[in-house]
């Protein structure tokens, strides 16, 4: 992929626990709780950093930390209720998730007419997303089932899922504030180098 401020990367193993895949949104409504009262005060959040930014081109560092493990914890709630991670994921949004992003450790300073105008900016990104976020309500579908029959999610569908959690997340950190990267929406252009290919298929066999 380009250079990108936000980016994903994948430490998970195809294996999936058939119990867990059959009680997966019962598994996660604590999360869903959890992330709607999150969801409470991020906004009041990126309402604060927005007006700092304005001023001052650059998100609060204390404001920046809390967003983004706000943004890491949609991404690993997202990619387990959708089969694209595999393990219960924490409610703090730490790194460490086998699915986990990488996102800017402290702020950047940002041009002042981006920080005004996100909103509008974003418009193409979020009709974008909404394509993607169909693309990941049929990956979670037919991933189901797969998994739920032989213990395992299909390569292809991860891969699908892992594309539309990385862009939702670039969009949401874009969104946000926490870059001024606008999400890109191409494919990889590129397979995984093969040591880390190699390193993830051993993975999936240990399990």
């Amino acid at each position: 992929l380009p250079p990108h401020a936000v980016h994903v990367e994948v430490r998970d193993a195809l294996r999936r626990s058939r119990l867990t895949v059959a009680f997966r949104l019962l598994l996660g409504l604590p999360h869903l709780l959890w992330l709607t009262l999150w969801s409470l005060v991020a906004v009041a959040c990126v309402v604060a950093a927005w007006l700092v930014a304005l001023v001052t081109a650059r998100v609060p560092r204390l404001l920046h930390r809390f967003l983004a493990s706000y943004v890491r914890y949609v991404a690993q709630v997202t990619a387990f209720l959708t089969l694209v991670g595999g393990p219960f994921p924490g409610f703090v949004g730490a790194p460490g998730y086998p699915v986990d992003l990488l996102l800017p450790a402290t702020p950047k300073r940002q041009p002042r007419a981006t920080v005004l105008f996100r909103g509008v900016l974003a418009i193409p990104a979020i009709l974008v997303a909404t394509a993607y976020g169909a693309a990941l309500t049929v990956v979670a579908f037919l991933g189901w089932f797969a998994a739920l029959a032989t213990g395992r999610m299909p390569g292809g569908l991860r891969n699908l899922g892992v594309a539309a959690v990385r862009y939702s997340t670039q969009l949401d950190a874009y969104l946000l504030l926490l870059t001024a990267d606008y999400p890109y929406a191409g494919p990889a252009l590129r397979d995984a180098p093969r040591d880390v290919q190699l390193e993830l298929d051993l993975a999936d066999a240990d399990a």
